[in-house]
């Protein structure tokens, strides 16, 4: 109670309001790698709904602080993609122990395994949503560097595709137990590696589970810690990737609808074209980033003191990633386009 009453203090200093109470303070289901905490308060006598967002016991090593989060939801909320619009940052973390920001609370539902088969978004009103989440993504990649707002994301230095094999590499070396089939897939990749000819924010975790839908309409992209400077197909492969459909596997786009509904929505606001021939390997390197990150959260579990049955079954995911990595890699040199 303390603590909510020193944080009620903060918020109406930050907003410049003569009176704010918490009505309700509740801890929201999801986010592995963050916590995220409904708010609800009177401002001056007006009821508002809030998100209050801070960092969970762990953590994995791709992931943003909350501070560098903020900044990326403003800039995301600047170029008129659907985001909460962010409110407050608060950087210092003696108040709650560790940094926070609040952000507006946008209403729908955002779980992966319900959304692909809720009946009000099959045939043609998944095709529209996948339609207009490409236009999401598209605004998204209209942002670029340099921004000195973004200063913190720093420049691959090479080729996009081996920025990451390197970076995966690494991650991969610091796991107690060998992981033969992804190396093999990450020799693949360097192998075949694209040259990138621009650079744009990709918001590197764009997939069904980390937008929010009321009813068929879009109301908010989510999770934004992993965002990064990289090849724009790389985020549309990232959405169409087989390991986000939740077992809708004929509806390629998200589990939501098809492909081409979702290229259609990229191309019309972006004015850009997908590289469809580019587009299969990065989905090799989604299956190999996806087994990656599942194994660093089942390690959080075994040894990064948070005891938690979502991280110990995540971990378990990293052989089905392994799968689908191998065959992608199959039907690409099947198809002759290694």
């Amino acid at each position: 109670m303390e603590q909510q009453e020193a944080l009620a203090a903060w918020l109406r200093d930050a907003i410049g309001a003569g009176s704010l109470d918490i009505l309700a303070m509740e801890k929201l289901s999801g986010g592995a790698i963050q916590e995220n905490w409904g708010l609800r308060v009177t401002v001056d006598g007006t009821e508002h709904d809030w998100v209050l967002r801070t960092d969970a016991p762990s953590g994995v090593s791709t992931s943003h602080g909350r501070v560098q989060e903020f900044a990326l939801l403003k800039a995301a909320h600047e170029a008129g993609v659907t985001v909460p619009e962010p409110l407050f940052l608060n950087a210092d973390p003696g108040l709650l122990g560790k940094p926070f920001y609040v952000m507006a609370r946008v209403r729908g539902r955002a779980e992966g395994h319900i959304l692909v088969r809720d009946p009000g978004l099959q045939g043609e009103a998944g095709d529209r949503l996948a339609e207009r989440l490409g236009l999401e993504m598209a605004r998204i990649h209209s942002i670029r560097p340099p921004r000195g707002d973004l200063d913190f994301l720093p420049l691959p230095g090479v080729a996009p595709a081996l920025h990451r094999i390197a970076t995966y590499r690494g991650y991969l070396d610091e796991l107690p137990d060998p992981n033969p089939a992804l190396e093999y897939a990450l020799r693949w990749l360097e192998l075949r590696a694209p040259e990138t000819t621009e650079l744009v924010l990709c918001h590197a975790d764009f997939r069904t589970g980390n937008y929010m839908v009321d009813g068929d309409r879009l109301t908010g992209i989510l999770d934004w810690e992993f965002a990064a400077w990289s090849d724009p197909m790389e985020d549309i492969a990232w959405f169409c990737a087989r390991c986000w459909r939740f077992g809708v596997w004929e509806r390629e786009a998200g589990g939501i609808g098809e492909r081409e509904a979702f290229y259609n929505g990229y191309e019309a606001e972006s004015g850009r074209a997908v590289d469809r021939d580019a587009i299969p390997y990065w989905e090799v390197m989604a299956a190999v980033r996806w087994a990656v990150i599942a194994l660093q959260q089942g390690e959080r579990h075994l040894t990064g003191g948070e005891e938690s049955l979502e991280l110990a079954l995540t971990g378990l995911r990293a052989p089905e990633m392994e799968l689908d990595a191998l065959m992608d890699i199959a039907r690409i040199e099947g198809e002759g386009r290694a």
